[in-house]
């Protein structure tokens, strides 16, 4: 079934002639679009458009072996109806052998400030869960904290609106979604819990495979423009995760959720800096851990910040980052009842590395991480990583 789907889509991808202009790939915070919003910008002469990015890896733990993986290929396809009604998809291949929808979202443009979207959609949260093609940030793997505390690759089922004010330099969005999905029977009366101490919510993604809803969430935006080379962004996003019909009484089966981030993202010259802050607060965890055997924490908090410098001429379409993360994240930040703090789940990294632009859109990196937890004695394994990226 995977192999005539592949074969379906070469011979559909070898059918269309209209790609998306590698022109549009910026790493001007103010002006700089992530795939679907390349998709969605209009510069195409052709109603089909159709792109990819991908990721190929190699991992070296230290005092390990290593690893060389394909971590993901994604097909980007859109389709302009007319002047106000398009369709973006796109869809991902981790790992050579598992394939997801990430995206698939129809966009209505009311008018020239607000767009209504209903489909398959990304969390507007931090920084990276939206602009994540390999491109648009430094480091072989994206950052820590954009992997357990905002769970990255993050999307839901959902309805919303978006737009820009161009006299207030303010963008906006605002989602109605179907959230993450907590527990499931585990047909001995009992629950089984999808959230933890050291992934926090990344287990509950639903991914759009027949996800339940029984309390939808709201999640917002706002990314300010209005200072040269700066992007400031405010996103939140509130509710309760979900579960079954025959289970959603059950004390435990559900925690709510209240997440804020701010995020910050600068480039003057040759000089480039980001950051962001994340902060989840988890209510009824204390029950829900009783309910599953669970250890999910109160609190998700985290942070980062990161320079880079380009080392080449500033004039030369090639350039070369050299860069420093500083990241802290934390997934037992507060702990309710009788959980005790996991100090291992209390993680600092640091990265230090290279990124090539050899051209618009094709990237080489390499870096280090130095790893670390407050847990005394744990012995976390420092990493050297390299990869290639494109996006086009």
């Amino acid at each position: 079934m995977k192999n005539a789907f592949l074969l379906v889509f070469i011979l559909f991808v070898g059918s269309v002639q209209a790609q998306t202009k590698t022109d549009s790939i910026t790493l001007v915070p103010q002006s700089q679009l992530n795939a679907a919003q390349r998709l969605l910008s209009g510069n195409y002469a052709s109603a089909v458009t159709v792109g990819a990015y991908a990721e190929m890896l190699y991992n070296q733990p230290e005092g390990d072996n290593g690893e060389l993986d394909v971590q993901r290929m994604v097909l980007l396809f859109g389709y302009r109806f007319n002047d106000k009604t398009q369709f973006v998809t796109e869809v991902e291949l981790e790992h050579v052998n598992e394939i997801f929808v990430e995206q698939a979202f129809i966009n209505y443009s009311v008018g020239s400030n607000v767009s209504l979207r209903g489909g398959l959609m990304l969390v507007p949260m931090g920084i990276v869960n939206e602009f994540h093609e390999p491109t648009t940030f430094n480091g072989t793997e994206r950052p820590g904290m954009d992997n357990v505390i905002v769970p990255t690759t993050w999307r839901e089922i959902g309805i919303g609106v978006a737009g820009r004010f161009n006299n207030l330099n303010l963008g906006y969005q605002a989602y109605v979604f179907n959230g993450f999905k907590s527990t499931e029977a585990n047909g001995a009366g009992g629950l089984t819990g999808f959230l933890g101490g050291s992934s926090g919510l990344r287990g509950g993604r639903q991914k759009a495979i027949q996800s339940t809803i029984d309390s939808p969430t709201l999640s917002t935006k706002l990314d300010y423009y209005g200072i040269p080379g700066l992007r400031l962004g405010l996103s939140t996003y509130f509710g309760k995760t979900q579960a079954a019909d025959d289970i959603e009484t059950i004390d435990g089966a559900n925690i709510g959720i209240a997440m804020v981030g701010v995020d910050a993202r600068y480039a003057y010259q040759r000089f480039t800096a980001r950051g962001q802050f994340i902060n989840a607060s988890l209510s009824d965890t204390e029950e829900y851990n009783t309910a599953t055997g669970r250890d999910l924490g109160s609190a998700l908090r985290g942070f980062y910040i990161e320079g880079a410098y380009n080392l080449l001429p500033i004039e030369k379409e090639q350039k070369l980052f050299i860069f420093t993360r500083f990241e802290q994240y934390d997934t037992h930040a507060r702990t309710d009842g009788n959980l005790v703090r996991n100090e291992a789940y209390d993680r600092t990294d640091v990265t230090s590395g290279l990124t090539y632009h050899i051209a618009p859109g094709v990237v080489v990196k390499g870096d280090y991480q130095f790893r670390s937890n407050a847990l005394d004695g744990d012995d976390v394994k420092d990493r050297l990583n390299f990869g290639i990226g494109v996006w086009f």
